[in-house]
This record gives C-alpha cells, structure tokens and sequence, in this order.
C-alpha cells in the first residue's frame, strides 16, 4: 500500500483527489494538508510515500516546497499551470497532473509510479518489549540468553538478569525473530548467537545446561 498525501488550498481539488484515491486500491490517504507548513510537519511525524503537490499555493509554492526536502516522497504535481511542467520533471516528480484531472489520466499516472516504486524495507528489530511487573521492558536480542517456560509464564534470562513475564511459550516463538531463536525443548527457546556447546541430549547456553526434546532433535541442524 502506498500512503499518500495530498497538498493543495483548494478544497474542490483536495475533495476530488481524495475521491480519486479512494477508487485506487494501490494508495492510501494518510491527510490532506491546505498548505506546505503544516506538511512538512507531517513529513516528519509519519510514513508517507507519495505526495500529490499543488504549485500555486500561499507562501511557500510546490516547487519550493519540493526543492527543499531532503529526502522527498514520491511526488505528482497537480496544478493548473502547464508552464511549471519543466521545472516539475527537473525535481524528478513522477507525473504532471494539469487541472481539471479526469480519473483516467490520474490511474495512468499511479500506474507509472507503481512500476518503478519500490517501498522501504524496515530493518529487522534487535529488540523486544515485554511486560514485566506491569512495565514494558525492552530486551535487546544479543542479551537474550534463552527463555524457559514455567507453568503459564516465561522466565526471560539475559546478560543482565531474569524476568518472569506472563505469556506462553507459543507466543513467545511467534514473537521473537526466527532463525534467531530455536526452540529445542517444549520448555525452551535460546538465542541461536549464544549457544556455545551441543551435543546429542543438550545444549549449553551461558552456564546453563539445556536439554534437547525428543522432537526437537531435528532443530538442532540450523545450529552452525
């Protein structure tokens, strides 16, 4: 899903591209901003990924606008003034949309950005929070030893300490990366980085001993 914005001080405009993005299942409308001030602000507090930018705008225009971000979204200028055109393409805009805009032309320009539109990946987290004595704790993975369950909680052993946090052992391999962590016994889960010994009936992780369950002998072939 694309998440878009739309800028523009002319109400008519902002409510027909808001139709216009509503029948394109490609994009989601994040907000509608009446002038550039008030997006850059949104800029800095939220994903947006393309941004639909009228030129004539009161105090700062479109271009300008434009021309200062960094790291700009995707844009599609939207104006009535085919004599920005060239200066449009020169800060890289995807399409220029001359006013009025009929739905066709607009699907034509979302489809020329989807072909080249590749969206951010989000780096994998080095952390967790859990709820420990009714506080979110935040556990950085490298520290995370392994985790044992006890009757219907987990203790949580790390560098720094344990834990005991009130969850079950399915839903803490749902939570935490794989193939980071390995479950090798139904009461246990480790952090793969850390296991520093294996054998046939147990893994040693830290000081502890850990034993190896017979249905997770297989598991023990991701160990490298």
């Amino acid at each position: 899903m694309i998440k878009c914005i739309i800028i523009d001080d002319e109400p008519l405009a902002l409510e027909i591209l808001e139709h216009f993005i509503s029948r394109t299942p490609q994009l989601e409308l994040v907000a509608k901003c009446g002038n550039a001030i008030d997006a850059f602000k949104l800029l800095h507090e939220q994903q947006v990924d393309l941004m639909f930018l009228d030129i004539k705008m009161p105090g700062i225009s479109g271009l300008d606008f434009a021309a200062s971000l960094k790291n700009p979204p995707a844009i599609i200028f939207t104006t009535a003034f085919a004599e920005h055109a060239v200066k449009g393409f020169e800060l890289d805009a995807v399409d220029y949309l001359l006013k009025p805009i009929t739905y066709e032309r607009f699907e034509k320009s979302i489809n020329k950005l989807v072909k080249v539109w590749q969206p951010e990946t989000e780096a994998p987290k080095d952390y967790t929070y859990f709820k420990v004595s009714g506080r979110l704790l935040k556990i950085q993975h490298a520290e995370l030893f392994y985790a044992q369950s006890v009757k219907d909680y987990i203790l949580i052993c790390t560098k720094t300490g344990n834990h005991l946090v009130h969850m079950t052992m399915k839903y803490l391999v749902e939570l935490l990366p794989s193939p980071a962590f390995l479950r090798v016994h139904r009461s246990y889960l480790v952090n793969l980085s850390l296991i520093n010994l294996v054998d046939k009936n147990s893994i040693q992780v830290g000081n502890k001993r850990i034993p190896v369950g017979e249905n997770y002998r297989d598991n023990l072939e991701k160990i490298g």
